[in-house]
């Protein structure tokens, strides 16, 4: 093994006096900064509902929706991902050089092989980094959490180099005329990964499920649209939600009782909730889903009138599997858990309702939101549930623990405020008729792996700093440009591009914290 020291190579091994070398985990690893992208461009749900001639309220009540982003010819997974990373990047004054792992979640496919991070390191061209690890990581919704919890475990073993990771989730969710096509979005959210981070991943407090199902899948390469059983994917989600919420309140009571404390984890543990959102009714059912999971575990449940568990007295035998559809139930447990659930987890579907479902990002922009809707003191050391399901199906419920660190100029308080525009850039798209959105999506299918083609949708309209498709040639090569670069980067920091960041006044790298010397 080389000497780390001796070729100034950051480490997580440290060298005892008998020159044995240890493996030590790097403090509070977890997010450090984000960046949130989503089109220019909306359909309203209400006036969709008049466009397609259903009952009014079909998607406004029924799903919760209020607003639908959607892309144009001009943007696809890979202009999204390069906007995010870019601007994450750029805003954060992230040195290219302090990248060593960069992962994209996706499930939006336009190559079979080429994946999407290597379009990304064309960021890195000019910098001369090329030792970048990472690659794309698929399976429908759950991409960016698989990829998240990979640079996670990079940067919590040998193989950590002192340098940040960065997880982007993107997608672009289109559903063919129908019931299901409200339930799209699209969007894309780039996170900086390190230690000493503003939002913690919980150590060892992560419950999984994986199962073979056909829920939700794609096995037409020559379109976008999905194949979905939309009652199985109901009963798979909430499932999954099930066995992963079971799976973590296990572990954390095991760790609890390591630690000498005997406590049955539910809902009170955590100060907020993130789902995976498909539209937003079916959150609010979920977490009433978790209410009726802690009165199934709970040895004494208070069902009395307007006790905690009103309403669920006849149901303390039932099976889990047996009550996905029991609409008494349901209504029963939202009635419950409604007060916890305004508080905890109603803040995080802002982006959800007003963009729709962006698949890998959905639960990130959950996040996103209850963390702009919130103050910066009332973040600080909060405990936060988060529940990533993808169809197929792959699933986990883990937690997050907020910095208790809210100085100016700290992580958390840069990252609350690089969001704290979150509802303006939301106003500032403009809203296009129902009739735009489906001439949108029909010269989408038209067009989809259409070889050679030149993208017809304006480029005027794209925010500052997005980059866009401009042609494809005969070959199916795919080349790409951006808009005015000219951002407003976050607090005392100043513009630059990315390729002049003066090192001295970049984000400072892990191994720098480490008192290492980084690898640039």
């Amino acid at each position: 093994m080389m000497d780390a020291k001796e070729n100034n190579m950051p480490s997580s091994m440290t060298q005892a006096r008998n020159g044995e070398y240890h493996h030590h985990w790097p403090s509070d690893v977890g997010i450090v900064a984000m960046e949130v992208y989503f089109p220019a461009q909306y359909v309203s749900q209400e006036e969709l509902e008049k466009f397609d001639g259903v009952s009014s309220g079909k998607y406004t009540i029924g799903l919760g929706q209020t607003r639908m982003g959607f892309c144009t010819d001009r943007e696809d997974i890979n202009s999204l991902c390069l906007t995010a990373v870019h601007n994450l990047m750029e805003r954060n004054r992230v040195p290219p050089g302090a990248v060593g792992r960069l992962e994209v979640g996706t499930e939006t496919i336009i190559d079979k092989s080429k994946s999407v991070k290597t379009v990304l390191m064309r960021l890195f061209e000019a910098s001369g980094n090329t030792d970048i690890e990472g690659i794309d990581t698929t399976n429908a919704c759950y991409g960016g959490t698989a990829a998240l919890f990979n640079a996670i475990n990079w940067i919590e073993s040998s193989s950590w180099d002192g340098r940040f990771a960065i997880v982007v989730a993107g997608d672009i969710a289109v559903y063919a005329t129908g019931n299901a096509r409200p339930t799209g979005g699209a969007g894309a959210i780039a996170m900086l990964v390190g230690p000493n981070a503003a939002l913690v991943v919980e150590r060892g407090l992560r419950g999984t499920h994986m199962q073979h199902a056909y829920d939700f899948y794609k096995p037409d390469m020559s379109s976008e649209y999905p194949c979905v059983d939309g009652k199985l994917s109901i009963q798979c989600y909430l499932g999954a939600l099930d066995k992963c919420y079971q799976r973590y309140c296990h572990k954390a009571e095991a760790a609890a009782i390591k630690e000498g404390v005997t406590e049955r984890i539910c809902i009170d543990d955590f100060d907020a909730l993130c789902f995976h959102t498909p539209y937003c009714k079916l959150v609010q059912k979920s977490f009433g889903r978790l209410a009726f999971n802690d009165f199934l575990r709970d040895p004494s449940p208070d069902t009395t009138q307007g006790g905690r568990y009103c309403g669920l007295e006849g149901y303390r035998e039932s099976k889990r599997e047996d009550t996905f559809f029991d609409k008494v139930l349901e209504k029963a447990a939202m009635a419950c858990s409604k007060a916890d659930y305004e508080k905890k987890t109603k803040p995080s579907l802002h982006m959800a309702t007003n963009v729709g479902n962006m698949y890998t990002p959905s639960l990130y922009g959950g996040l996103a939101s209850l963390i702009a809707s919130s103050s910066l003191d009332g973040l600080v050391n909060q405990k936060i549930g988060m529940f990533s399901y993808g169809s197929g199906l792959a699933s986990s419920f883990f937690s997050f623990r907020v910095s208790k660190d809210s100085s100016q100029g700290s992580p958390l308080y840069s990252l609350h405020h690089s969001l704290s525009d979150l509802q303006k850039r939301l106003e500032s798209r403009a809203c296009v008729a129902p009739s735009t959105f489906a001439e949108a999506m029909k010269l989408r299918e038209d067009t989809h792996h259409l070889a050679k083609y030149t993208p017809v949708g304006p480029t005027e309209a794209l925010f500052p700093g997005t980059w866009y498709l401009t042609y494809v040639d005969e070959m199916h090569r795919r080349t790409y440009s951006r808009t005015d670069g000219t951002i407003v980067t976050r607090p005392q920091q100043s513009e630059s591009s990315l390729t002049s960041i003066p090192a001295k006044k970049a984000i400072v790298s892990p191994a720098k914290m480490a008192n290492t010397v980084p690898v640039v």
